[in-house]
């Protein structure tokens, strides 16, 4: 009887948790989704009809997958530099059909598209703590970018830029000058054997160059004395975004990041080696004393907090992932689209080219210098709004939350499309998709009618925290090229710009150098 009871009470029990277990289901998968966006249907706001469990992901999945054939090799530049199309054919769709502002769904994530440029303004320059980063992009890149660079805990994302604080940051990369300099000298002496070696000149794929250029510099400034274990680290980070970036499109699929797929075993795997490497190196550190470098200022700012030991060696894990990012892979391939549209326009290399050499008389160029350089910022600038380093900027309200006359209901995601902002023609003027840094003769107030809509490090209180490296490392890099070499397109180049966590171009850029 004892036991007819027991199995009795079992079974009760498991058809508790099993409907339990459903009601859950139903309400994380299907009942808050549409409640979600129905409140903003209600204020005359619509979009694409979702599926599912999948979202809008088919309809993304088809038009990012379609039948485009790919391009030939040609030495020649596109006519038009149209990232939007090329990224976001769905969004360019929808644009078109439902306005500016409409729905979408990733999986069961309900997300605003907002390109309505008085809405971006207040969305961007919010300072709220309310509006944080996006709880699904913890769960699904958070084996790359960290958890505490993404947490909505407004407590560590405060801490996090206190220690790295623009004015402190600046300081640092001014003493990061000869660092810079010297990484930049062994590419071009590299590149210079190399066009000996092929007989005056050489076709050259540029990415890994840039990226040793970059790695080498934030490998130095990061880790200091343990430069050598900074490049493995990195070298890790990169094989971790590529594996990242690779499944993104599953792992918005609710569970999927939860299975144990070759792409997350893969992603597990290096997310455990950056983590053991970089605090091993946080041990050595901590036995050899004090370093002056940025992962001295990260340590620093941990040991100062109330964080426990594993909060501690999270945030100094992520803030290094964090570093990498902003540091090394948006400087290498923002200097690579930067090379490949300075070899397309020969007009505009000479003339940067012509102000390099009259500002730095032949020597190597300093910080004063690097603010000289107009030419050569307008071009940097130019580059940088055809082919920003974020092509979204992604939010969500942690409460409710109003942005102009739109109610965003807890747990809505905003998004804004900033290739799209950056190529707009009714803000730029009808040649938008054409390379003219002339635009930026009067600076960026003067390049466009709202200048709030150029960020290609973000804008706002969150704006990337590496910008004012990755310009002076661009600056000095492209001017002791452009002071040596002569560059032109290799007829093996192929323009084909692709999306991962940044916009690279998906086959390398190919130029043909030549030493002047």
């Amino acid at each position: 009887m004892e036991v007819h009871t027991l199995v009795k009470m079992f079974m009760s029990l498991a058809l508790v948790a099993v409907v339990g277990l459903f009601v859950r289901l139903y309400n994380s998968l299907v009942a808050k989704p549409r409640r979600l966006r129905s409140m903003l249907e209600k204020q005359g706001i619509s979009g694409p009809k979702p599926t599912f469990l999948l979202g809008n992901l088919r309809e993304i999945t088809k038009a990012r997958g379609g039948p485009a054939k790919a391009p030939a090799a040609t030495a020649e530049a596109p006519a038009t530099h149209n990232c939007a199309a090329v990224l976001f054919p769905f969004f360019e769709q929808w644009r078109k059909q439902y306005g500016q502002v409409f729905i979408f769904s990733l999986g069961n994530t309900q997300i605003l598209h907002v390109n309505e440029p008085d809405i971006v303004r207040e969305i961007t320059t919010c300072t709220s703590l309310d509006l944080g980063k996006p709880s699904y992009q913890q769960k699904q890149n958070g084996a790359f970018l960290g958890q505490g660079i993404l947490t909505s805990n407004g407590a560590v994302w405060a801490h996090q830029r206190k220690i790295l604080a623009p004015e402190l940051y600046m300081e640092k990369v001014k003493g990061m000058m000869n660092l810079i300099t010297e990484s930049t000298v062994t590419l071009i002496n590299s590149w210079k054997s190399r066009i000996e070696s092929e007989g005056g000149i050489a076709d050259i794929k540029i990415d890994h160059y840039m990226r040793s250029f970059s790695g080498d510099v934030i490998s130095r400034a990061c880790f200091g004395s343990n430069f050598s274990k900074g490049e493995e680290i990195f070298n890790k980070l990169r094989a971790l975004q590529e594996a990242a970036s690779k499944k993104f499109m599953l792992t918005v699929v609710p569970g999927m990041r939860h299975l144990p797929t070759k792409g997350n075993r893969e992603a597990w795997a290096l997310e455990k080696d950056v983590r053991t490497l970089i605090l091993e190196v946080v041990k050595e550190r901590k036995e050899m004393g004090y370093d002056k470098d940025l992962l001295q200022s990260v340590l620093e700012g941990a040991e100062n907090s109330d964080l426990s030991q594993d909060e501690t060696d999270r945030f100094i894990v992520d803030n290094c992932k964090n570093i990498y990012l902003a540091g090394y892979e948006t400087t290498a391939i923002s200097a690579t689209w930067c090379l490949m549209l300075l070899a397309a326009n020969q007009e505009w290399q000479a003339r940067v080219r012509a102000e390099v050499l009259e500002v730095c008389g032949g020597k190597i160029p300093n910080a004063d210098m690097i603010r000289k350089m107009k030419q050569l910022t307008m071009v940097i600038n130019e580059s940088l709004r055809l082919y920003p380093p974020v092509s979204v900027i992604s939010r969500e309200a942690l409460k409710d939350m109003k942005f102009g006359d739109i109610q965003i209901p807890k747990g809505f995601n905003l998004w804004t499309l900033v290739v799209t902002l950056h190529t707009d023609t009714k803000n730029w003027g009808p040649d938008a998709y054409k390379f003219n840094p002339e635009r930026f003769a009067n600076g960026i107030t003067g390049a466009c009618k709202l200048p709030h809509l150029y960020m290609p490090f973000g804008v706002g209180p969150r704006v990337c925290l590496g910008q004012y490296l990755a310009m002076v490392e661009l600056k000095t890099l492209i001017a002791l090229i452009l002071s040596n070499f002569s560059l032109s397109l290799s007829p093996n180049y192929v323009h084909t710009p692709a999306l991962k966590f940044v916009i690279e171009p998906k086959n390398g850029v190919n130029l043909l150098v030549k030493k002047l």
